[in-house]
Order: C-alpha cells, then sequence, then structure tokens
C-alpha cells in the first residue's frame, strides 16, 4: 500500500499543481512568478523534481525550503526523485547512468564537492561518500509521500490501479505507470498525475504540452515534457474555487512576429511521438510526405526532412509536430525549427506546436 497523506483544504483558496520540473530551477521559479504565487496558495509539487535539467540539486532544495516555510506547500515522490536509492544500495549500474547522463544530481553533488566520477573506485567508496555528505537531501526526499488526497483530488505522480482499493497500487505502478491517461481507474475523484508527457496522446489532436483537463475520465494530466521534448514545458495547474485554468513557461527564446497572415486549410493535425516512427509513405510532396503511422493506423504529414530509412524500412527520426497552424499579422510565435525547407515549426502563445510558411515570417 503506498503512503497517502489527507489533507483537508480550505475550498476558497487557490490550488496550483505543478509536476516535472526536472532540475528547471530558473524555470520553475519563473512560473511560479507568472502564476503570482503567494503563501497564501496551496501548492503541490508532484514529483520528478531532479534529474535532465541543470540543477537538480538546486530544485530540491528550493522545494525543500518552500515546503519548510509554509504549511500549504505539499511535496511528493515522483520516479526520479528515488534514483538515489540505487546509489545507497551500491547498484553498480549508477556509474553508467552517471557517465550517459550529465545532467543528474549525482553529478552536480560531485562538482559541489570538487570530485569527480574517477576519484571514486568503487561502488562502495562512491556510496560512502554520498552517504557521508548528501544525506539529508535523501533523508527529506525519501520522506515525501507518495500521494495526497483531497476532497476534491488525488495527487500522484504517474497513476493508480484500476481497482476499487486504488489505495493498494504499488509504489512502483504510482511513480512510473505509463500512459494513464489511455487507463481507466475507480477513484471517486479526479486524480492528478504528471509523468507521462501530454503531447504523447495528441497523436491525432493538435500538437501541444498543454495539461488535458478531462473530468469525464476523472483524470488530470499535467507533464508538459519540460527537458524531454525540444518545445516541452512546465505547466502549473491552477484550481480556483472550482474552476480549472493553465499556465506553462518554457525554455524557447527566439521570437518572431507574423508578417503576413495565413490560414491553414489544410487540417493536418496530430504528433509523431516514441514508440510510434515507423511509417509506410503513401504519397511524396515537396516540403511534407503524406505518410501511415504503421503502429497507429492513421495518416499524417511528415515534413521531409525527419525522414530516415533503415533496414528497408521508413521512420520519423524523432518526436514531431504533424499540426498545420494558421497565424495573423502582428501575433508572436516562438521558434522551434527554422532550418527545414520552406516551413518553420513554431509555438504559439496558447501552446499549439506547428508549421507555418517561411513567408509568413519575411
Amino acid at each position: 500500500m503506498i503512503q497517502i497523506k489527507k489533507l483537508k483544504l480550505d475550498p476558497m483558496k487557490r490550488v496550483i499543481v505543478i509536476s516535472d520540473i526536472h532540475g528547471s530551477l530558473d524555470l520553475f521559479q519563473r512560473l511560479l512568478e507568472k502564476v503570482e504565487y503567494t503563501p497564501d496558495d496551496y501548492l503541490f509539487l508532484n514529483g520528478d523534481l531532479c534529474e535532465k535539467g541543470p540543477d537538480s540539486l538546486g530544485t530540491i532544495r528550493f522545494a525543500r525550503k518552500l515546503a519548510e516555510a509554509s504549511n500549504q506547500v505539499f511535496v511528493n515522490k515522483g520516479n526520479c526523485d528515488i534514483l538515489f536509492r540505487y546509489i545507497l544500495n551500491g547498484v553498480e549500474g549508477v556509474r553508467n547512468y552517471m557517465v550517459k547522463q550529465p545532467n543528474t544530481v549525482f553529478n552536480e553533488m560531485l562538482r559541489e564537492q570538487g570530485k569527480t566520477l574517477e576519484d571514486f573506485p568503487d561502488m562502495e567508496t562512491l556510496t560512502q561518500f554520498f552517504r557521508e555528505y548528501y544525506k539529508e537531501e535523501f533523508d527529506w526526499l525519501e520522506s515525501l509521500p507518495v500521494a495526497y488526497e483531497t476532497d476534491d483530488h488525488i495527487i500522484i505522480h504517474a497513476g493508480i490501479d484500476n481497482t476499487n482499493e486504488w489505495q493498494e497500487t504499488t509504489e512502483q505502478q504510482a511513480l512510473s505507470m505509463k500512459a494513464f491517461y489511455s487507463q481507466e481507474h475507480r477513484a471517486p475523484k479526479p486524480v492528478i498525475v504528471g509523468h507521462w508527457p501530454v503531447v504523447n496522446y495528441r497523436t491525432n489532436d493538435i500538437c501541444s504540452n498543454n495539461p488535458i483537463i478531462d473530468l469525464e475520465k476523472r483524470i488530470i494530466a499535467i507533464d508538459g515534457g519540460n527537458q524531454i521534448k525540444k518545445e516541452g514545458q512546465i505547466n502549473a495547474l491552477i484550481i480556483d474555487k472550482g474552476e480549472y485554468s493553465f499556465q506553462f513557461v518554457d525554455e524557447l527564446s527566439e521570437e518572431r512576429v507574423i508578417t503576413k497572415t495565413h490560414v491553414d486549410r489544410t487540417n493536418n493535425i496530430g504528433t509523431v511521438t516514441y514508440p510510434n516512427y515507423e511509417l509506410k509513405i503513401i504519397e511524396e510532396g515537396k516540403y511534407f510526405t503524406r505518410c501511415l503511422n504503421v503502429n497507429l493506423d492513421i495518416e499524417q504529414e511528415i515534413k521531409n526532412e525527419f525522414l530516415i530509412e533503415q533496414e528497408g524500412k521508413i521512420y520519423c527520426k524523432t518526436d514531431l509536430s504533424t499540426t498545420f497552424l494558421s497565424v495573423e499579422k502582428g501575433e508572436t510565435v516562438w521558434i522551434v525549427r527554422t532550418n527545414c525547407e520552406g516551413y518553420a515549426l513554431v509555438k504559439k502563445s496558447n501552446g499549439q506546436v506547428g508549421w507555418i510558411p517561411n513567408a509568413c515570417m519575411s
């Protein structure tokens, strides 16, 4: 049975839920400013404070400081937040992980002490180092509950089992369950999750990293793919007197002002996401090729530069928007990719990600 902390919240106070910060301390702080967070709000940090981003250690310490300064800040575990257990248990594979993943809290800890991995000849000495210098951080992460339950919501990192006894979900499932929004559950209230990037659910919808708020399914998914997707973002779900809204921040910095209105008449929407990369070509075009997505059995327009052939099969070489957007003169967009012929991949202020003709920005 997972550790669930039950809370009684003041229904007149605003609730802010953020997940999957992934070591992006600057973005996290920008998001708190954008939503005008104050200590009078309830703030939930729904797992994955660390890993992948540039400042995991700073993020952990900042989140801990917030929680210790207020009885209205609540932090729960994500799967990335318990990786330290492998260190403490002396799992040899951690060394390979640290080599392959430079942006990990473990490498940050080494740098803070002026050390490198080469300074430790074996796992025993590495484990001793972390126990000596970072026991306090690891103890705090271990102390976090797996979930919070309020009168109106369950807040958990990845998901719950589809049983009446959802409280008996294992920690492994609660923190690492795949694609929870594609499943069902029997809890009587909405479950707020992160962990699985929401854009992965939009294979046949407008490409976006914005939260999915589905009260009919009683699932709210808020992982914006920060540090995982090029155009990923950190989302803040805001619940104010029963009304839902959201804000987001991302790392895109190159702005362009649209100089020519463009109205898309193709109605092409969708997204290619892992692992659904295999394609069959239907019709080749100058800029895009219409393909059948083999796993999904849907047709998608793939930018030609992203088609690759391997062992006689055609693939999309990475996650990619297949959405075409309309834009208006004077509108500001943020550049995702401009190194493609004829079209640019952009992100609009409403979070939609798609292709527009380069001529719109000339």
